[in-house]
């Protein structure tokens, strides 16, 4: 491998600044857009990997290390061959032996990340169960080169630093003998390939910015803060990679007349005093249809009226809940005076001995919730 100094023409001793004015003078001469012919492209390359090296502090030491520089000079490794002969098989790089294990270069075809969508529903979408078109903003195959990330009619090429293993080595003397370091390819950062006529649409990256449409059947019995998960509907990933996941984040709208209770739905029914006297029937709106509802006589504020079924169907199951309607009666608060005798007559007729506690510690309200979830 040429001696990295060499290639930027500076001393060994050379400043940061000294580097970088080197670096940049030679781009400028070497670039391909500039001097498109091929060994340009080869020494470009070399340039590039030698200021990747140089221009990091901690890379330029462990290089001077190995380098003319070194105190053991070449005469290290015969002093400690055993040591160097172990180093050398741990770390994989044998020179010229069997040091065929290294690392492998790293695919450009990964796994697309994960998307998260919200999706507000109605009390009745969660009754039921609903469909729902989601537009989403993702990433997609790149429809010109379809994942290969080149401009059609070429392909990839061969790293010619790394000559395709995607890492590049280098034997450093140390007091124990020679150990051989490994690091990603600064050129083809990793990949073992480089791809010198990237695709213009997707810019060499397999796939390209997009909105889509997802259609989804979301369950009956989902609930605020539900995540559902859809495989494989996320976004694809970098060179045609496989499509992460997408997930729904459920909220569910309250409803003014209805609430949930586990499976059940629960709501309040106001029943004026003559129809909690004498008893009544009523039509209700369900969310789904109109049910006929008896209040019989005698019913007291805290008393729940069940129906059956009418309720939400579970999210693993069939069997829907009920709909427990709370009865609430309405005590009047204006009376003629005609109205307010008949009040009084009834009082007396019924020889209420007045206001009283009750015999039981539970309030109305706590027993009125009791009731509904029994």
């Amino acid at each position: 491998m040429a001696d990295h100094y060499e290639v930027l023409g500076v001393e060994r001793d050379a400043s940061p600044e000294d580097i970088k004015k080197a670096y940049r003078r030679l781009a400028r001469q070497l670039h391909p857009d500039v001097n498109p012919g091929e060994d340009a492209s080869e020494k470009f390359k070399l340039v590039t990997h030698a200021y990747d090296v140089l221009s990091d502090p901690e890379q330029r030491r462990r290089y001077d290390m190995g380098g003319d520089q070194s105190p053991f000079g070449g005469g290290g490794a015969a002093g400690f061959g055993g040591f160097s002969d172990i180093f050398e098989t741990f770390f994989g790089g044998a020179q010229g032996g069997g040091g065929g294990r290294g690392p492998r270069p790293r695919s450009r075809r990964e796994r697309g990340q994960d998307a998260l969508v919200r999706v507000t529903l109605q009390l009745g979408d969660v009754v039921f169960g609903t469909h729902r078109d989601l537009e989403v903003d993702t990433a997609v195959l790149c429809e010109t080169c379809q994942g290969a990330c080149t401009q059609p009619g070429t392909s990839e090429v061969t790293c010619d630093i790394c000559h395709g293993s995607g890492h590049v080595q280098r034997t450093v003397r140390s007091l124990l003998g020679n150990v051989v370091t490994s690091q990603p390819c600064t050129v083809c950062h990793g990949h073992g390939t480089t791809i010198p006529y990237p695709c213009g649409t997707c810019q060499g990256q397999g796939r390209v910015r997009a909105r889509r449409t997802v259609s989804v059947d979301i369950p009956a019995g989902v609930e605020s803060g539900l995540r559902l998960q859809l495989p494989g509907s996320g976004e694809v990933g970098p060179a045609g990679g496989p499509n992460g996941d997408l997930y729904l984040e459920i909220t569910v709208e309250a409803h003014d007349a209805f609430s949930r209770e586990g499976d059940d739905l629960v709501a309040t029914l106001e029943v004026s005093m003559p129809d909690a006297i004498l008893g009544a029937t009523t039509t209700i709106e369900s969310l789904d249809g109109s049910v006929d509802l008896e209040v019989r006589p005698g019913v007291q504020s805290g008393d729940v009226l069940t129906i059956k079924g009418r309720g939400i169907t579970p999210l693993r199951g069939s069997q829907r809940g009920d709909l427990k309607v709370g009865v609430h009666v309405v005590t009047p608060t204006r009376l003629d005076h005609k109205e307010r005798a008949l009040i009084e007559e009834f009082a007396k007729r019924t020889k209420d001995p007045g206001p009283r506690l009750a015999e039981h510690q539970q309030g109305m309200f706590s027993k009125f919730r009791d009731r509904f979830r029994h």
